[in-house]
């Protein structure tokens, strides 16, 4: 019955998707070609390449893994027009949702271990596989495995998805691992549900995407902190074999999870929300920009991927009163497939790649690298949103004018939380409509301070700009952003 259910899985994602299916369209996707055009990878007829996790080798080439369990280093994505060689480096290794290169070998992570790979013989091909870390157990599709690159300490770190979204029936499924370089794997923080990545924000700290579900209302970004609890309690089975570690009291449903942190302790915020639908249904892997303005505005910027919507979006993170929160921003849609991972390239491209194999997808492809760069020429957006202690601080990538700048109601404002519960999903509740009492508008046009006369924690906080102009009568190119709000600054 299982292998059944994954063969109709497989043969769904080639049926043509509804709008409604996967959501609305940011509406976007003609005006952001002129400042992000998408170029198509070439794949040979051959090849199917399903990329779950990129790496960049020391030579400059891609290495590119696959679903499929292949390994490939890939030279010319950067060329105009790009001329991909692809190199297979290895094969035979299973849904590689992670790659790290160190010291002359790669590390793979699969499902069913963290292995490490290298070529002793110097022939171009993987030739030595050693295990270095088999600390979970794997039995079912739906347990993947999520690798990051390496910490300056040399740690790796691995999250894993559960054996379905209620269930952990496999050693230590739901749970994220250190892997130290001595080759301990030391379980560090329990509730994950179906991670869609893990790696390092703009400021060195480790988080992971998770998905939507089961105590998710929508995907999030969350800070991973060792010893604590992301928040789905299948996973506490396995605390018995986690040393060190005592157990979280169960958690209650119908409160909020502000609420509930008050009870559990070690209850981890989500860090950004991803509204459901209107930014992302499956978020996936991201990456941190530090191509140092060779992409545009937006250094120091987290940029992920969502399957289901084959799109592209940014995030910021910051750190208030010890609590990691931030804000979420539209940025490409029209890719091709359903987005599994990102990576800059050499030149300050982004690579994105990934399927549609398994779950309803926008793109219509059944598998897609693309490359997407900056033509140079500077959009209007939003650049960051931050928290001040009475309201927002808002940074733009080109002047505002000052009469839509100055004007309170440019400023469009509105709240909501969701219900921390066991339930699939679940709605957006306690709206609320903040009113703007006051604007500082910078000199320069490039920011402006909004005070509120509430802003409340726990709650995304959704700004409307739309209103707003440039100095040169531009519109914004996106003009929502998602702010989520666990702690306020004092003054």
């Amino acid at each position: 019955m299982k292998l059944f259910f994954k063969a109709l899985l497989v043969t769904m994602a080639v049926i043509p998707v509804l709008a409604e299916e996967v959501g609305e369209r940011w509406g976007t996707a003609e005006r952001e070609r002129k400042y992000y055009p998408i170029t198509q990878v070439p794949i040979t007829e051959e090849l199917v390449i399903e990329a779950g996790a990129f790496e960049l080798h020391p030579d400059g080439r891609v290495i590119v893994g696959t679903r499929r369990g292949d390994v490939f280093f890939v030279s010319g994505i950067d060329k105009t027009p790009p001329e991909p060689d692809y190199h297979l480096y290895a094969t035979g290794l299973d849904e590689i949702f992670g790659l790290a290169w160190k010291d002359d070998a790669l590390y793979v992570t699969q499902s069913c271990e963290l292995t490490k790979i290298s070529d002793a013989n110097g022939d171009g091909i993987a030739d030595t596989f050693d295990v270095v870390s088999d600390a979970w157990g794997y039995g079912s599709y739906h347990e993947y495995a999520f690798g990051s690159k390496f910490d300056p300490e040399g740690n790796l770190y691995v999250a894993l998805g559960l054996s379905a979204s209620y269930h952990s029936r496999q050693l230590f499924r739901g749970w994220g691992f250190k892997i130290t370089p001595d080759g301990k794997s030391i379980p560090i923080a329990s509730g994950m549900r179906s991670p869609g990545g893990i790696g390092f924000n703009e400021h060195g700290a480790l988080f992971y995407i998770e998905s939507q579900g089961p105590w998710n209302c929508s995907c999030s970004l969350k800070f991973v902190k060792e010893g604590g609890f992301m928040g789905h309690p299948a996973s506490y089975n396995w605390y018995p074999y986690a040393p060190g570690l005592e157990m979280p009291v169960e958690p209650e449903q119908g409160n909020t999870i502000v609420q509930e942190i008050k009870r559990v302790p070690e209850l981890i915020p989500y860090a950004v929300i991803f509204p459901y639908i209107r930014m992302g249904r499956s978020i996936t892997g991201f990456v941190v920009n530090e191509t140092k303005g060779k992409f545009g505005p937006f250094d120091n910027q987290l940029f992920l991927g969502d399957y289901t919507q084959s799109i592209i979006m940014r995030a910021t993170t910051e750190q208030v009163n010890g609590v990691w929160q931030g804000a979420c921003y539209p940025f490409r849609e029209e890719l091709s497939t359903g987005i599994l991972n990102l990576q800059f390239t050499p030149e300050g491209n982004l690579l994105a790649g990934g399927t549609n194999r398994g779950w309803p997808v926008r793109g219509l492809k059944p598998f897609a690298l693309e490359r997407l760069n900056w033509t140079g020429e500077m959009p209007f957006e939003i650049k960051i949103v931050t928290i001040t202690s009475k309201g927002f601080r808002i940074e733009f990538t080109k002047p505002v004018d000052e009469i839509s700048g100055s004007a309170t109601d440019s400023y469009l404002i509105t709240t909501f939380t969701h219900p921390y519960r066991g339930a699939y999903g679940g709605p957006e509740i306690d709206q609320t409509t903040p009113r703007v009492t006051a604007i500082r508008l910078a000199k320069d046009g490039l920011s402006a301070e909004i005070d509120l006369d509430g802003v409340i924690k726990g709650h995304c906080h959704e700004f409307d700009l739309g209103a707003l102009k440039s100095v040169d009568g531009d519109e914004l190119l996106h003009r929502h952003a998602y702010y989520t709000v666990n702690e306020i600054p004092s003054e």
